[in-house]
């Protein structure tokens, strides 16, 4: 058994716990911490594969500024402690629709021919290079485009949350 095969095993055992611990907790904090460890999880997977980019993107996007957004988003709304009874017929449909889509994808990947290519570039080595070179070069336009479009969205964010002083000044009378 090599490393390589350990790691895969050990980090879709926390992907998969993760994601079941998720869905069964019932305080939603404790939720957030299962999807930060799927999240991570599923980056050191990235990294398995040779994606060292896409790992890292997870890292930082995912488990931190999503997972923060989540956070907050969950801290500042009111939460009910109450959880509401989760039906046997519910939980027992739940697992029939994880078997059936366990064994779809255990039958779609047995029976699919994998060839390689021949021709193909070797993505594997310096593919953050690679990234960097396409994403500075050809695709240059989209990319700055994509950061102002953002920017608009941030300023309008602010724009929306701070709201108007007319109507905060009303409400104190």
């Amino acid at each position: 058994m090599s490393g390589e095969l350990l790691a895969f095993l050990a980090l879709s055992l926390i992907a998969i716990m993760g994601g079941v611990l998720m869905l069964n907790f019932t305080k939603v904090m404790h939720m957030m911490l299962a999807l930060v460890f799927t999240f991570l999880s599923i980056a050191g997977l990235y990294i398995t594969l040779s994606a060292e980019f896409v790992g890292v993107v997870q890292v930082l996007i995912y488990s931190g500024a999503v997972t923060i957004i989540m956070i907050f988003g969950i801290m500042l709304t009111k939460q009910d402690d109450e959880s509401e009874g989760k039906s046997k017929l519910r939980s027992l449909l739940v697992f029939i629709g994880v078997v059936a889509f366990g064994a779809v994808m255990y039958y779609a990947v047995n029976n699919t021919e994998f060839t390689p290519a021949t021709d193909a570039p070797a993505l594997h080595k310096e593919n953050t290079k690679q990234i960097g070179e396409m994403l500075y070069t050809k695709y240059i336009i989209p990319f700055e485009l994509v950061s102002v479009l953002l920017l608009v969205a941030l300023v309008g964010a602010i724009i929306l949350a701070k709201g108007d002083g007319k109507e905060e000044g009303r409400s104190h009378e």
